[in-house]
């Protein structure tokens, strides 16, 4: 995959839990993380209808990184599985949040920084 791509997909992911409300609990794992989104792969892929099933899992990791905390360790998480999916194209992971309802108050971009 190559390093554009990667940074797409973790700056979209992270976009999509960054406008949500604070509380004091961590709610994300990385197991949490990879398996609300690993439905949307074939989407980032080769792009096409989004699986209803990769929409729950973005809006459902959308509810549950409510903590700066929880965003970081999505976007931690999400570099590391990023390695692990090759080919993902930038448009799509661009313009996923939006095919899933999720509105975003963010630009995408492929420069993103976890521990911002």
């Amino acid at each position: 995959m190559a390093g554009g791509a990667k940074v797409a997909m973790v700056a979209v992911l992270i976009a999509m839990v960054a406008n949500v409300s604070h509380t004091t609990e961590s709610a994300v794992t990385c197991q949490l993380v990879v398996s609300s989104l690993t439905p949307c792969a074939n989407y980032l892929i080769k792009g096409g209808p989004v699986p209803k099933s990769c929409c729950n899992g973005v809006q459902s990791l959308y509810k549950d990184a409510e903590t700066t905390s929880d965003r970081q360790t999505a976007c931690r998480c999400l570099e590391q599985a990023a390695t692990l999916v090759p080919g993902i194209k930038v448009d799509n992971a661009v313009n996923l949040p939006a095919k899933c309802d999720v509105s975003i108050p963010y630009k995408i971009s492929p420069v993103f920084n976890c521990s911002t």
